[in-house]
């Protein structure tokens, strides 16, 4: 079942927070940014904006008697991989979509919000609208590292927004210690979660240790130095591969002055390298040779699960060393959802925590995030772990 949250007037309100802050970070963007795809695992923003709008018409609105869709034609444009749906434009040919155009768009996220609003009335909806709500939050954090990757393939190097991040202090590479034992892992309990944060169920965990804070740039810059992308011995064997493929010399971003000044491309443009921010923009691979270069390894999901209490995260998205596979007893939402999280549990890795780019309050403990061992414009870092 969907889990539910708090009737409406709640619902209605959260519905017009998520809905505004969507078009909050889209709104620096022009109609020409908008509509860039920089490669094909990314999407342009105003597609981000559609597909979001999509989905509470498609799944919610279309199933409600009286309603007349905006545009019939939308349904093929803006439908993401719901193939229960119908067909749909392919994905690396999103860029092309440059009619209808942007202000179309926004006319369109009107018009299905104050449909909205009378559904948020409805009781027997709150599910669904939850679901859309976290869906459109998920896009949230795309739009940040779609553009990111867009505005980085640009030669001018534009900045998306004029704020620049306070350098972060130095920090101590404590470790944590965990006893191990019988651990009970995933949701359970009040508030939304997705179908594969559950059900909960116990694994066995060995002692570990695992570090209080992820893998800094500093640090990560001495396995540059020390030949970590020239050294085989580090490398999984796909990962070295894939180094040789794509001539990875460094973190995604990282940018390099003729005279060796390091500095890092970012959502406020170019920044000098800050040594004690967590590095981001990196692979499975490259975290895996990181960590085989340090003495040390990537924790197993449920080993981050279990000792996330005890350190802070939401800065980077961490790599673990688990392959995105259902929880024992996994049952999929049920209806038009089914197709949300299950079908994707396949040449996968898990990912932990957040990012700076996860919008507020989206980020949990028990939240899974997912992608193929190569990626790299996500915001992801490291965590390291230990056998004790």
């Amino acid at each position: 079942m969907l889990a539910a949250v708090q009737p409406s007037p709640t619902l209605a309100e959260a519905y017009r927070a998520v809905r505004a802050h969507t078009a909050a970070l889209a709104a620096p963007l022009s109609a020409e940014d908008a509509v860039l795809q920089s490669m094909p695992d990314a999407s342009p923003v105003k597609w981000h904006l559609a597909h979001t709008t999509w989905f509470f018409e498609t799944v919610i609105l279309s199933r409600q008697p009286g309603y007349k869709p905006f545009d019939p034609r939308f349904a093929y444009l803006f439908n993401s991989y719901y193939e229960a749906l119908g067909p749909r434009h392919p994905r690396p040919r999103r860029g092309l979509i440059t009619r209808p155009g942007l202000d179309e768009i926004y006319a369109w996220r009107t018009h299905v919000d104050a449909a909205m609003a009378r559904a948020c009335e409805d009781q027997s909806l709150t599910g669904l609208i939850a679901l859309g709500l976290h869906h459109e939050q998920q896009h949230q954090e795309l739009i940040l590292t779609d553009i990111k990757h867009a505005f980085f393939s640009n030669p001018l190097l534009p900045a998306y927004r004029e704020t620049v991040p306070a350098a972060h202090a130095a920090a101590a590479a404590d470790w944590l210690s965990i006893p191990g034992g019988v651990t009970a892992i995933g949701h359970d309990g009040p508030g939304f979660a997705f179908d594969n944060e559950g059900p909960r169920h116990q694994v066995l965990l060995r002692p570990f240790h695992i570090a209080a804070r992820p893998v800094s740039n500093g640090e990560y810059r001495a396995f540059i130095s020390d030949g970590g992308y020239r050294r085989p011995e580090f490398w999984l064997s796909d990962g070295w591969t894939k180094v040789q493929e794509e001539q990875w010399q460094a973190p995604l971003y990282w940018l390099k002055d003729d005279d060796g000044t390091e500095s890092v491309f970012t959502l406020s443009g170019v920044r000098p390298l800050d040594p004690n921010a967590p590095v981001e923009h990196v692979s499975f691979y490259e975290a895996c040779a990181y960590a085989a270069w340090a003495g040390a390894r990537l924790p197993t999901e449920f080993e981050w699960e279990a000792a996330a209490p005890l350190f802070a995260h939401g800065e980077v998205w961490e790599w673990t060393r688990s392959s995105y596979d259902p929880y024992p007893g996994f049952k999929a939402f049920e209806g038009v959802a089914a197709e949300y999280n299950g079908k994707f549990m396949v040449g996968q890795l898990v990912l932990r925590g957040g990012s700076h780019a996860t919008p507020p309050g989206h980020i949990r403990s028990t939240y899974r995030n997912f992608f193929p061992p190569h990626a790299r414009w996500q915001f992801s870092g490291i965590r390291l772990a230990e056998d004790i």
